[in-house]
């Protein structure tokens, strides 16, 4: 069996915490681990690390490698050069595997951002349905609404048939009427986002429902490549899975997954899978509170201090404040949306940004300047790189640096400073056991991360 990680969503119903550089999948919410990581750590319960494949956007690439490496020395990673939705992910990760297993195995699809800690029931609800992929149904796994949500897909089953159903109806986020309905109806289930098929009856299906996915699947060439060509995948319709294949297929099954499956793909999703105090709060960070009821209050950077609220949700981030009613919390996605329409960075990126090397936190910003301090981890490095449009001033706050400038090599410490020019190559290196802070302030008509040419990068950024 080989599993695909889908893991290249944005994340838009948790902002302000998620962002689009910095998504849900990457967030660690619940435990000790990422939704990604812990999506990759159920999978290899039961298949080898070397049959995971994940498929994520370039912009996720370097964060997500990290990730995972922390599981598995080399994970196996599709970048996507463009988001085209889960039908195009999932048929050019297929076709991946086709061409470089030489395999037409059952392949298990899974969203990146699920919560399941009945690790044993999920396994079970699998096993369940490689049966019947093997005898070349497509399957998907239902679990049995708990409460009325707009925001899921529906199936609704009919006969029995071995370890699962038949499919009558896929609906696709039906409306708030229809939901009241079917979640009286003992024959229908949520839609998990977790199918299970052949790979040869995937395409045929495709070739079906979604003639052009199928078509443009079938001319890219994925042979020793896990870099998407752009011409070709930009041709593919953005469009779900469960629109392109699932709605129209009349080759579904469905088995029950009978484990603790949570899609915490909103704030609402979020408070019911956590710990409540006596009065049905979650309270995370630093929160002062009187006689608030069923709220959750968030708060990463400042004292939130809170009176009387119900059913409230609050998430502060440093740039950020949310504030609503908790049966809203699936509307979270317009303010992404509008946010995004106007350019605003704070759909974008937050202020403190994750690296491979570390992070960095913008403290401010104005016309022709922006600071930060950059925090490099022990044993790590920025690329060798360029710049067109700024020029660099660092000061080593605390730490030893090592800096690359052009043919020279400095070794800054606390207090030393230096100044990068324009189109100078450099780097910030951090050889030693300690973690290096350094002030940077930029300077120029352009400063955005674009602004980077990378000549050499150990994680392959290049």
């Amino acid at each position: 069996m080989y599993g695909i990680i889908l893991a290249g969503g944005s994340g838009s119903r948790l902002w302000p915490l998620s962002r689009e550089l910095y998504p849900k999948q990457l967030l660690n919410l619940t435990g000790e681990k990422s939704l990604l990581q812990a999506t990759f750590a159920r999978l290899k319960n039961f298949m080898p690390c070397e049959n995971i494949l994940s498929i994520t956007n370039t912009k996720h690439l370097a964060n997500v490698r990290m990730q995972l490496k922390d599981l598995y020395e080399n994970p196996l990673i599709l970048s996507e050069p463009i988001s085209k939705n889960t039908a195009p992910a999932t048929a050019i990760s297929v076709k991946y595997l086709i061409q470089n297993k030489n395999s037409d195995d059952i392949i298990l699809v899974v969203p990146s951002d699920h919560l399941i800690k009945d690790n044993e029931k999920f396994i079970e609800a699998i096993k369940k349905g490689e049966q019947l992929a093997k005898q070349g149904f497509v399957v998907t796994f239902g679990v049995k609404p708990s409460y009325c949500e707009t925001g899921f897909g529906y199936i609704k089953t009919g006969k029995k048939i071995d370890s699962g159903f038949t499919v009558e109806q896929f609906v696709e986020k039906p409306d708030s009427a229809t939901v009241q309905k079917y979640i009286l109806d003992d024959s229908v289930f949520w839609n998990s986002g977790i199918f299970m098929f052949n790979a040869s009856v995937l395409f045929d299906e495709l070739k079906k429902h979604d003639p052009a996915i199928f078509n443009t699947a079938e001319k890219i060439d994925m042979t020793c490549s896990t870099e998407i060509p752009f011409v070709e995948f930009d041709k593919m319709p953005n469009i779900s899975l469960d629109y392109a294949l699932m709605e129209k297929s009349n080759n579904l099954v469905m088995v029950k997954l009978e484990s603790d499956w949570k899609d915490v793909g909103s704030w609402n999703a979020i408070y019911d899978v956590s710990a409540k105090d006596k009065e049905g709060n979650v309270f995370v960070g630093h929160v002062l509170d009187r006689d608030s009821k069923n709220s959750l209050v968030y708060s990463s950077s400042k004292l939130v201090a809170t009176i009387g609220l119900e059913d409230t949700v609050i998430v502060e981030t440093e740039d950020a404040i949310l504030a609503c009613k908790k049966d809203r919390t699936q509307d979270v996605k317009l303010v992404y949306e509008t946010l995004k329409k106007q350019n605003d960075d704070t759909h974008l990126v937050h202020k403190t940004v994750y690296r491979p090397w570390g992070f960095y936190t913008v403290i401010a910003q104005g016309e022709g300047f922006l600071t930060k301090i950059i925090h490099v981890n022990p044993k790590q490095k920025l690329s060798l790189q360029s710049h067109n449009h700024r020029s660099e001033h660092w000061v080593v706050l605390s730490g030893t640096a090592k800096v690359v400038l052009g043919a020279k090599e400095l070794i800054l410490n606390s207090g030393h400073s230096v100044d990068i020019p324009v189109k100078a190559i450099h780097s910030l290196q951090n050889p030693y056991d300690e973690a290096v802070e350094v002030i940077e302030v930029q300077l120029g008509d352009l400063l955005i991360e674009e602004d980077i040419i990378r000549y050499e990068d150990m994680y392959g950024r290049v």
